[in-house]
């Protein structure tokens, strides 16, 4: 599998979500329709934080080998993120009366998580480099 790939695409989610988060909470809040509690955007924006912080580290190890025991505390990091985020979007999507924003969010939760599966789980196999000559 082609961590590399799964690696940035994971970052650039995570790091847009981070930004969003951190930058507009208040506008997160009134489209989710939630009641305005003076803590709700310091939390929305601490979370935004944890976002941006785990796309750092998923973009600073998208080079390295990762799977099996390479890299394993960030493989692991983000199947959990992944399984546990995943599995909270879909059952409140499912109790949430036109939540196809939460569906998408969960579809794509799951998707990475299942990549992670599969990279948390087997041996990464190295490219083998063919020298022309």
């Amino acid at each position: 599998m082609n961590t590399k790939l799964l690696m940035t695409s994971s970052a650039i989610v995570l790091g847009i979500t981070g930004l969003l988060l951190s930058f507009l909470p208040q506008e997160i809040l009134e489209y989710a329709g939630a009641s305005s509690v003076v803590l709700f955007p310091i939390f929305l924006q601490l979370l935004g934080a944890a976002y941006l912080g785990f796309a750092m580290l998923n973009w600073m190890a998208k080079g390295n080998l990762i799977g099996g025991i390479y890299s394993r505390p960030v493989a692991i990091g983000n199947l959990a993120h992944f399984v546990i985020g995943g599995l909270a979007l879909l059952k409140s999507a499912s109790t949430v009366p036109d939540g196809t924003a939460m569906w998408i969010a969960g579809a794509v939760y799951t998707i990475f998580a299942a990549l992670f599966a599969v990279v948390t789980f087997t041996h990464p196999i190295k490219e083998v480099q063919t020298s022309k000559a």
